[in-house]
């Protein structure tokens, strides 16, 4: 009944047009100053290869559509490998990482330990669904603890919007994190590395923008994301600051249409899970 209500309740505030009711609450960047703690002169590289393994083994690459994953192939066969790698994880003193090392590391947690909580849960029709956050007009589970790193217990929601957005301010964190749902940016099958960041990062702002999930023109009207409505503070907090951003990664044909249109109209967002079946 109380879930029921919810979406009534959210339903109600969506508005027409570009922005919706649902920005509102959508968490904002919010500094915990306790993760500032870094070692620039650090050549400490953390071994992200069981994560590698595990991405390689089950995610379905695509050219054309969403980048899936079989998660019940990863519970018979990856489950043991992904619990060691989250192990390692938290007893990594991550504070003695330099900057570069300390966001590779930050984004693949973020992504292990979802994947980690869909596990879990599976099988399950939609992130959402798994409602273990506290608090009455909580769902999903981003609010819930999940992972323990230098003795602190932390949420998703601390890893993506206390520590990523506020600390490295970079737009590029929401094509790095994944949050197991077909409208999010994908899953990437390779880990994140202190070599590979700004590649892999690039890459999957380009795979999104010029997907239909990122962005799409139909009869010269613009619907995008609802990560851009969401998370508009990390995009110059402007219509023009997303445009902008959109034209850095499109390619050719479609960045002139978005600078002929010159505005947005509509968002979207799929949240079915991310899964092969």
């Amino acid at each position: 009944m109380l879930r029921r209500l919810s979406i009534l309740f959210f339903s109600i505030l969506v508005l027409t047009g570009f922005e919706s009711g649902e920005r509102i609450f959508a968490p904002g960047p919010d500094l915990w100053e306790r993760w500032q703690e870094h070692d620039a002169q650090s050549t400490v590289r953390v071994d992200h290869s069981l994560w590698d393994d595990i991405l390689e083994r089950h995610v379905q690459d695509s050219a054309d559509s969403a980048n899936l994953v079989d998660y019940a192939a990863m519970i018979s066969e990856s489950a043991t490998s992904l619990d060691a790698y989250l192990s390692m994880m938290a007893e990594t003193p991550v504070s003695t990482l330099n900057r570069v090392e300390q966001y590779a590391f930050w984004l693949n947690l973020y992504n292990a330990v979802t994947v980690r909580v869909v596990l879990d849960h599976y099988p399950v029709d939609s992130i959402q669904d798994i409602d273990i956050s506290p608090g009455f007009f909580a769902s999903g589970p981003w609010g819930a603890e999940v992972i323990t790193v230098e003795g602190i217990s932390l949420t998703l929601n601390d890893i993506e919007h206390r520590i990523l957005r506020p600390i490295w301010q970079d737009p590029r964190i929401h094509y790095g994190v994944n949050c197991a749902s077909i409208g999010c940016p994908d899953l990437m099958p390779t880990a994140f590395t202190s070599e590979n960041l700004e590649d892999q990062l690039d890459a999957g702002a380009r795979r999104y923008v010029n997907d239909p999930r990122g962005v799409s023109i139909n009869e010269d009207r613009v619907t995008v994301s609802k990560i851009y409505d969401w998370f508009i503070e990390d995009f110059d907090r402007t219509e023009t600051g997303i445009l902008e951003h959109l034209s850095q990664y499109a390619d050719p044909e479609l960045a002139a249409e978005l600078a002929r249109i010159g505005q947005l109209h509509s968002v979207r967002y799929d949240w079915s899970i991310n899964s092969v079946q």
